[in-house]
C-alpha cells in the first residue's frame, strides 16, 4: 500500500539543471577547468561536494579549496534560481491533485539545505512538503539510497511503501537501492539513457506521471 511519496528537486521540480551547468562552467573555469554542458553530465544528481570531487580528482588545483569552489557554486545556483528560477511541467496540477488523496508529500534532494529553501520559496511550495532531506545531512549522496531511507523513516512509513519521483540516473539508483517504487521523468524522453529502464515506469513530465500516479494510490 502506497503511504508516501517522495521528490526529488533539481531537474524535476524546477528546471534548475541549466543553472547547475552554468555556475559550475564559470566556477571551475577559474582553476582551469573547461567544462561543458555535455561533460557536467557526468555528475547530474551527485552532491555539489561529490561534484568538485570528482573533477577534483581528475584535474587537481592548487587553490582555492574544494570546499570553497563548492560554496562559489551554491551561492551562484541560488542567485540564479532566485532571479530566473520556474517550475517544470505538470508540478502545480500534480500537488493541486495530490491534496484531495492526503499522502504525506517528501522531499529527498542532493541540494543543500539553503537551496532547498530557495526553490521552495521561489516556487511557493512552503506549505507541501512534511519532510525536507538533503544527502547533505547523510554520510553518502546519491546513488546511496541513505537519503531516501532516512525520508521515510522521518516520515513513519516503510520505505518498500513509498514512490519516488526522479530525474537523474542517480536518483533512480538511489530510489530503487531503497526499495521503493520509482517513476522517473529523465531527460531526452522518449529515448533517454538505456539505463533508466531500471525505474518502474516513465514519463516526459510530471503532468503525465499524474495519471499513474493517482492510479497507483488507487
Amino acid at each position: 500500500m502506497l503511504q508516501a511519496i517522495i521528490f526529488d528537486m533539481d531537474g524535476l521540480l524546477i528546471d534548475s539543471e541549466p543553472f547547475w551547468q552554468q555556475a559550475e562552467i564559470e566556477i571551475f573555469a577559474k582553476v582551469g577547468l573547461n567544462l561543458t554542458s555535455k561533460l557536467c553530465e557526468q555528475t547530474m544528481g551527485l552532491r555539489i561536494d561529490e561534484v568538485v570531487n570528482y573533477w577534483y580528482q581528475r584535474h587537481p588545483w592548487e587553490e582555492p579549496s574544494q570546499e570553497e569552489i563548492a560554496q562559489q557554486i551554491v551561492k551562484r545556483v541560488v542567485e540564479l534560481i532566485e532571479t530566473q528560477g520556474v517550475a517544470k511541467t505538470g508540478v502545480y496540477p500534480l500537488f493541486e491533485c495530490l491534496e484531495e488523496t492526503n499522502l504525506p508529500l517528501a522531499l529527498a534532494s542532493s541540494s543543500d539545505y539553503v537551496l532547498i529553501e530557495a526553490v521552495i520559496k521561489r516556487l511557493n511550495l512552503q506549505d507541501k512538503f512534511t519532510v525536507m532531506q538533503s544527502a547533505t545531512a547523510e554520510k553518502y549522496g546519491k546513488p546511496h539510497p541513505a537519503v531516501y531511507l532516512s525520508t521515510a523513516e522521518k516520515l513513519g512509513v516503510r520505505a518498500t511503501n513509498c514512490l519516488a519521483l526522479e530525474d537523474s540516473f542517480n536518483g533512480v539508483l538511489a530510489a530503487k537501492a531503497a526499495r521503493m517504487i520509482c517513476f522517473a521523468i529523465p531527460e531526452g524522453y522518449p529515448q533517454p539513457d538505456p539505463r533508466f529502464v531500471i525505474a518502474d515506469q516513465m514519463f516526459p513530465s510530471l503532468l503525465e506521471a499524474k495519471t499513474a500516479l493517482i492510479e497507483l494510490i488507487n
